[in-house]
Parts: structure tokens; sequence; C-alpha cells
């Protein structure tokens, strides 16, 4: 299991190593710009606009989708959260949030300009697991 999150943005660089100190030894997490993207299904514009979660038989959950999963995965308190991300009717919340998120992630705690993406596409961040 992978967690891939964009190495270039700070405020994504300190969500991931939130959650990185509360899952599992086993779950990787890394920055998109360390990886094979070709090996997960994945383009550069993919993971640049949001982040994945890449569970154990290889599915790319994006967005919401995979902070819910990671969540999960984290288990202890963080289930029930990541459980309620995933499913209706919190998911049709999350995924617009989720969007607003991404798009405003410069103006986050500890974001800067080379956070700043372009989601011209407002179902970009919405979290359907990438095609494969």
């Amino acid at each position: 299991m992978l967690l891939i999150f964009d190495g270039d943005c700070g405020f994504c660089t300190t969500s991931a190593g939130w959650i990185e100190r509360r899952l599992p030894d086993n779950v990787r997490v890394a920055p998109w710009q360390i990886l094979n993207l070709e090996q997960y299904g994945l383009t550069e514009n993919d993971v640049t606009t949001a982040a994945y979660w890449v569970d154990a038989e290889g599915t790319a959950w994006r967005g919401h989708l995979g902070i819910g999963k990671s969540l999960i995965a984290a288990g202890g308190i963080w289930t029930l959260p990541g459980h309620l991300i995933v499913r209706p009717p919190v998911s049709w919340l999350a995924g617009p949030i989720y969007g607003w998120i991404a798009r405003n992630r410069h103006r986050m705690p500890g974001a800067s300009e080379a956070c700043r993406i372009d989601l011209s596409d407002p179902a970009d961040g919405a979290g359907a697991p990438s095609p494969d």
C-alpha cells in the first residue's frame, strides 16, 4: 500500500508526514517525484492535482477517497472518519471539500506559491478511482 503526494508542495508534505506517523510500517508514503508513475497507472497531471492511495490490489484512489482509505489503513480512531469519508452521504461533501482544498493548497498553512495548481476541471479532486 502506498500514499502518493506532491513533494513540491509544503502543505502536501506536511499532511503526508502527519498520516505517515499514524500508518503501519508496511505502508509507504512517497512523493510522486521519486516514483515510476506508470507502475501505478498514473500520470504527472494525476499526481499534481490530487493525492492517491494505492491499495494492496493496485487500485489507485484519488483525492478524498485516497485520504479516506489512508485513514482506514491507519486504524484506531482514524478508521471511523476514514469510513465516513469514502461512503455517502459524507463522501458527497468530502469530494467538493477536497477539491476546494486542492485548488487552494497554496493558501494553506506551510504552503507557498510552489503549491499552486490549476484545476480547470471541476471534477478534479472528486475522488473517482484512477482508471487502470
